[in-house]
């Protein structure tokens, strides 16, 4: 994790409150701002990612995610607006994330992760919040991350459903061994709530300062499963697969 950096007046009172949290204090929120954070995507899940993560006061968000703004994007990615239909869609969340904290450093890169640009995009981040719809994506980041021994967030939801875990390289089980192959048939179009997106979206921004700052007990080694037609969640335990193609001989 990333070394400290001191808190300016303003900074101070703006966190005020988040540094009484046992646990957390001072030292947390200086680790915070010290840290850079990778989300992609930056959509419903992803834009809540973001957006808890600046309000917490990360020092930089990297932001990931292609294309323009559609109408049916707008029940959930809550950075957009409807005047910005048509318009690219990471250059809004941007704005956005900057108008509501200035103190936050925002780098918008209108990409999907692809073979091309992963290991350069880890790379620059201390931790990864992956939030993307499909699976190749997600494995892509997965593999990246723990070659690079870089914390990973993998937030996942379907209709009313909800998944959360954390890869620590070296320590946890990876993506790859809940998820050996990209399954088949997969549609990233799929029922989706806003609110669901958004629940998930603020564990795993919560999972994220916790890594980063050192505090509280991450879902490493475990999956969250929710289902918010009930209201029921409950955490199973992930096992390291020996023959994992990522992470079986770290």
């Amino acid at each position: 994790m990333p070394n400290q950096q001191p808190l300016s007046d303003e900074e101070h009172s703006r966190y005020e409150w988040q540094r009484w949290v046992t646990g957390f204090g001072e030292r947390g929120q200086e680790r915070l701002k010290a840290a850079t954070v990778l989300v992609t995507r930056c959509g419903g899940v992803g834009g809540s990612v973001a957006h808890h993560l600046a309000a917490a006061g990360i020092g930089r968000l990297i932001l990931a995610h292609a294309g323009n703004l559609r109408p049916d994007d707008l029940n959930r990615q809550l950075l957009m607006s409807h005047a910005g239909i048509g318009l690219n869609r990471i250059e809004q969340a941007a704005f956005r994330l900057r108008e509501f904290n200035p103190y936050v450093e925002v780098i918008p890169i209108a990409e999907n992760i692809n073979y091309q640009n992963v290991d350069r995009l880890v790379m620059q981040a201390d931790v990864v919040a992956c939030c993307a719809p499909v699976f190749r994506e997600r494995l892509l980041l997965n593999q990246a991350a723990v070659f690079q021994r870089k914390p990973l967030v993998d937030c996942a939801m379907y209709e009313l459903e909800m998944q959360l875990t954390t890869v620590l390289p070296g320590q946890s089980p990876c993506l790859a061994c809940l998820y050996p192959e990209e399954p088949a048939g997969w549609d990233r179009h799929f029922p989706v709530f806003g609110a669901v997106a958004g629940v998930v979206g603020a564990m795993g921004a919560m999972e994220i300062i916790k890594v980063i700052a050192g505090f509280g007990e991450p879902l490493a080694g475990k999956l969250l499963i929710g289902d918010l037609a009930t209201m029921t969640f409950r955490t199973v335990g992930l096992n390291r697969r020996p023959d994992c193609g990522v992470c079986g001989e770290l």
